[in-house]
């Protein structure tokens, strides 16, 4: 991929001052730091902006500027922050399951992931997925269930392909379905297009947003904020009245300034 990350920006941007060894800690802290610092927000699909997926574009936006992204651009990023530690990395991509019932056909590929090997062990690793995010990497291992400080995952099979699940109050839920077969960054350039652009993708038409500090989940969906504590048990829950709230929300709970006026987004959303 074209371009070479600045990692001391990033560090500085996602607040991380521990060690810098490829080992499972250092992962999980960098996990947890970056879900903190860097929202998941898709504030440009939404708003008929372009998304460009190129190395210096994400660090322009998500480091730089004081924005979040989705899954692509977090991935991205995270994923050259890694190799630039020293972890071995494997790009894969996702076909998304979250809306969809056991019956219905897969998708296409528009979702961002990665496989990083730790130990001799392969973990799955994600910090776009925007209504679940991850704040832990979690074990590619069958079966068990895995709790990371914010949730509890874990790994399954369907239809030939790997699953991942998130508990959540209602039960398990299907997060997406995915093979191991390797990612170029031509696919994700394909895959971000789709997902900025179809309107068959929430991106394009719904305004979301989530960050994950530590003890609390923050999402805003639409005109709806919340905050929940772990596996998705709601502790707050709120309508957004006007385009001047959403403003604050967006600016002092989610730390974004968004690309364009508020007023804008807001005559997006619905109630």
């Amino acid at each position: 991929m074209a371009g070479e990350l600045q990692l001391d920006s990033y560090l500085a941007r996602i607040d991380y001052r521990g060690p810098l060894a490829p080992d499972l800690s250092t992962l999980a802290a960098l996990q947890a730091a970056h879900v903190d610092a860097l929202p998941f927000e898709a504030l440009d699909p939404l708003m008929g902006r372009p998304v460009h997926v190129d190395l210096p574009s994400v660090q322009q936006k998500l480091v730089l500027g004081r924005r979040g992204g989705y899954c692509f651009e977090q991935n991205v990023l995270f994923r050259a922050a890694l190799e630039a530690i020293g972890f071995k990395t494997t790009g894969l991509t996702g076909r998304v399951r979250w809306r969809s019932a056991p019956s219905d056909p897969l998708g296409p590929r528009q979702h961002m992931m990665l496989l990083v090997e730790v130990d001799g062990r392969p973990h799955l690793v994600d910090v776009g997925f925007g209504i679940c995010m991850m704040d832990a990497p979690i074990r590619l291992e069958l079966g068990p269930e895995q709790q990371t400080p914010m949730g509890t995952f874990r790994v399954g099979t369907w239809d030939g392909l790997y699953t991942v699940s998130a508990k959540q109050p209602t039960g398990w839920r299907m997060m997406y379905a995915f093979d191991l077969a390797p990612q170029i960054h031509a696919d994700y350039v394909l895959g971000s297009w789709y997902t900025s652009t179809s309107p068959n993708v929430p991106a394009t038409h719904t305004l979301m947003m989530e960050r994950v500090e530590p003890g609390i989940r923050h999402k805003l969906v639409t005109r709806r904020y919340q905050r929940q504590a772990r596996d998705g048990e709601v502790v707050e829950e709120r309508v957004i009245e006007s385009a001047a709230e959403l403003g604050r929300v967006i600016d002092e709970i989610f730390r974004v300034t968004p690309p364009v006026p508020v007023e804008d987004i807001w005559a997006r959303t619905k109630a």
